[in-house]
């Protein structure tokens, strides 16, 4: 079995050779409906192919590999696809092409990082401009030097507990509600060290931001 899916949205790409250097060979790729449009430049071959085809044309000659939805569901076309690559055993996730355009999508797919999170899968969004993950209850994360901000976001619950250090502004056994969102747009102090996030209680969404 291949070790991570990837799945692969309609949003906009900008610069593909950027998401294309977290490939691997050993990645299965699932495109959803329009996501399609990206496959001639991430030059990927889907493994698997999703969606309702209300926003792009279905494949021909690709049966084998599709999963059509209808279009009145519960799901997002990229939601199933999350939840169909669990079905299949993966526990390690990459989702490019979610974010970006349309909010209620965008705000979607950042709570299926928090999905995958519950069920102690390891996920990720990577776009033109940031990557996104989920930090749990436990984790202690380094941020290395190279990114222009980094962004701590409390979308469930209460965040307590939380120590950064080696930061432009640090936090000592700190809490952050949905209501005060006080932790965005920190930078690293050292250019020769990393910053570490340390977490006791909840979940927070952590957004690297590129120079």
């Amino acid at each position: 079995m291949k070790k991570r899916c990837v799945i692969i949205g309609g949003a906009e790409i900008k610069n593909y050779g950027l998401i294309k250097n977290y490939f691997s060979s050993e990645d299965f790729f699932i495109y959803c409906d329009c996501g399609l449009k990206h496959e001639k430049f991430l030059r990927a071959k889907p493994d698997l192919i999703i969606g309702d085809f209300d926003s792009h044309p279905k494949p021909e000659g690709r049966e084998e590999n599709i999963i059509v939805l209808p279009c009145v569901k519960d799901d997002t076309d990229t939601i199933f696809a999350v939840k169909e690559a669990m079905r299949r055993g993966f526990e390690d996730f990459l989702l490019v092409g979610v974010t970006g355009g349309r909010q209620d999508h965008n705000l979607g797919n950042l709570y299926a990082l928090l999905m995958l999170a519950k069920k102690n899968k390891r996920a990720e969004i990577v776009d033109d401009y940031s990557e996104i993950k989920i930090i749990s209850a436990g984790q202690r994360v380094k941020i290395r030097p190279g990114w222009k901000f980094f962004s701590l976001i409390n979308f469930s619950g209460v965040a307590r507990g939380i120590d950064i250090t080696g930061a432009k502004y640090n936090l000592d056994n700190a809490e952050i509600t949905p209501e005060f969102q006080y932790g965005i747009s920190n930078e690293v102090l050292s250019p020769d060290s990393c910053a570490e996030i340390f977490l006791r209680e909840g979940y927070l969404l952590l957004i690297l931001i590129r120079k």
